[in-house]
């Protein structure tokens, strides 16, 4: 009896302490052959000291790996054994994490800080009082620590085709739930012509943080945390939410162990987050045709399927689209994004929303955005990026949408 005291208090003092990541350092690392992606992704399989901020996949693409410093010296020689190349991006994480977050206190809500889950609801129902005929407050789901998922649905007339937006399921992201607000004020506010016919032209459902305890665990005790807050043993808690929807369930890129960052759960929809998420997105199935999921890092925009590299279903076509967006995303800033498919584009991953949306309810319009940067930051992008990144992610919206009316997409529903 003594031991589980005794270990229940050593975790107990494990949840009450901030994480520091004091000297903590991301290394890019760029493979040149099969051994060596082999090599990295035995580093996967170790929980200490070594964390993965973009995982090990393909020959001559680069994987991030944060290095806790006690393992630097493990890191060094197993790079030096096999000559993989390598580089640092971030020297100290801590600094970054305070750099980034000394910004991040304020009960107003702006576009020059990262703002906490109360700030951003609080926001949500003030767009709701500020227009009333045109904003509704929705919830979309509920969480394991009984919180809501909170969205809003935004509506200009009736019967208009409808657009499902998503952001912050992994919650470490912090410039996803800051990039979907910044749209849904352009969809409110904006002058421009074509953000106003892309706005008034359909219904939206937008929901910033699809993992609103993992957010607010971000923001109080582990800025790196990217899980649910479900225990799933002693020491190991959360699944990974966009691993976790019942659509070829951990049939690759997704970890039976629940200590492991892509843990896809016991089962599918083993988190209440899903699971309830999964409900309400069915029970309005014939109100949208586009979903539309927010995720950082990489500069990608991709589309299902993540189980196969195949070209499946409408390939062809959510290629072209994905095209004309990155186009237009790149003129205002020069920012480079790479359009394709999940397997292909970054790495095999299964259970994920767009995959169930596409998979499973038939929508023909999904994508991933990974937004800025390519690995320079991170997961800890500064604040002072968060208004250009949404106004790139807007123009390529609007050129999205266009082309895909072009194609002759909503369709029936």
């Amino acid at each position: 009896m003594w031991k589980i005291i005794v270990l229940c208090t050593i975790v107990g003092l494990a949840a009450a302490q901030k994480a520091t990541f004091k000297n903590y350092k991301v290394f890019r690392i760029i493979p040149t052959t099969e051994a060596q992606v082999e090599i990295l992704r035995e580093f996967q399989e170790v929980s200490d000291g070594f964390s993965f901020w973009e995982a090990p996949s393909y020959v001559n693409k680069q994987a991030d790996l944060m290095v806790a410093p006690h393992k630097l010296p493990e890191f060094y020689d197993a790079m030096a054994q096999v000559n993989i190349p390598y580089q640092i991006c971030i020297d100290d994480v801590q600094e970054l994490i305070e750099e980034t977050t000394s910004l991040s206190r304020s009960r107003t809500f702006d576009f020059t800080s990262y703002h906490t889950l109360d700030v951003i609801y609080k926001r949500l129902d003030e767009l709701a009082a500020e227009h009333p005929n045109k904003v509704q407050v929705v919830v979309g789901g509920k969480t394991y620590e009984g919180r809501q998922i909170k969205g809003v649905k935004v509506s200009f007339k009736a019967n208009n085709p409808g657009i499902f937006v998503e952001g912050g399921i992994h919650a470490r992201e912090w410039i996803s739930p800051a990039t979907v607000m910044f749209i849904l004020e352009q969809l409110l506010t904006s002058k421009d012509a074509d953000v106003r016919a892309l706005a008034e032209s359909h219904d939206w459902y937008i929901f910033p943080s699809f993992n609103p305890d993992g957010y607010v665990y971000t923001h109080t005790k582990n800025r790196l945390w990217r899980k649910t807050r479900k225990p799933y043993s002693v020491l190991c808690y959360g699944s990974d939410p966009n691993r976790n929807w019942d659509y070829r369930w951990r049939t690759g890129g997704a970890s039976s162990n629940p200590c492991d960052e892509t843990y896809a759960g016991s089962a599918p929809f083993s988190d209440i987050e899903t699971k309830s998420l999964s409900e309400y997105i069915k029970s309005i199935s014939d109100k949208f045709y586009a979903y539309i999921s927010f995720h950082s890092y990489s500069q990608l925009l991709m589309f299902p399927y993540g189980h196969t590299r195949e070209h499946l279903e409408n390939h062809d076509e959510l290629l072209a689209i994905g095209s004309k967006s990155i186009a237009a995303l790149k003129k205002r800033y020069g920012t480079e994004y790479v359009t394709g498919n999940i397997a292909e584009t970054i790495y095999i991953a299964t259970g994920s929303t767009v995959d169930y949306v596409k998979g499973v309810l038939r929508k023909p319009i999904s994508y991933t955005y990974e937004l800025r940067d390519r690995g320079r930051y991170g997961f800890l992008l500064p604040p002072d990026q968060i208004i250009p990144t949404g106004e790139e992610t807007m123009d390529s919206l609007v050129a999205l949408f266009k082309e895909a009316k072009a194609r002759g997409y909503p369709k029936n529903i």
